[in-house]
């Protein structure tokens, strides 16, 4: 079962490029994080690891923690992505994985495999084991 779900009504910030680990040779790194920042200056987004281990155009990290803020002043959290591995892309602000990602927000908590987040798009995309929870109302949802 695929599923898709469309944050760009409920996400109101734009992500300016990554700030990108070091260039050159691959690096290893623990307990890592990685930010990026609104056009304003303002928290966008902040990956957390156990361990990252990357290039320039792309870092694998281990035990992600992916909390998307509201990228003004506020710096409140939005959004936060769990998962034992994924793949970031610091260029287009993109992660993904094969195994579990958890995707969790005051209105809703989504899990599943095979997924991808896209920060630009503001849409995290589900493909195996899906299961949704919605903690708001939904109105005419059937119709």
């Amino acid at each position: 079962m695929k599923f898709a779900l469309s944050l760009a009504p409920l996400l109101l910030f734009a992500a300016a490029p990554a700030t990108p680990p070091p260039t050159g040779n691959p690096t290893a790194v623990n307990q890592s994080t990685l930010q990026t920042f609104s056009p304003d200056g303002f928290r966008s987004m902040l990956l957390r690891a156990s361990a990252m281990n990357g290039t320039r155009e792309r870092v694998e990290a281990t035990d992600m923690n992916l909390s998307i803020f509201t990228g003004d002043a506020t710096e409140r959290i939005e959004t936060i992505l769990l998962s034992p591995a994924a793949t970031f892309l610091p260029d287009t602000n993109v992660a993904s994985g094969e195994k579990s990602v958890r995707f969790i927000r005051d209105d809703l908590e989504a899990s599943g495999t095979r997924w991808t987040y896209d920060h630009k798009e503001k849409r995290i995309s589900l493909d195996g084991n899906v299961r949704v929870v919605f903690h708001a109302e939904l109105k005419d949802i059937l119709k």
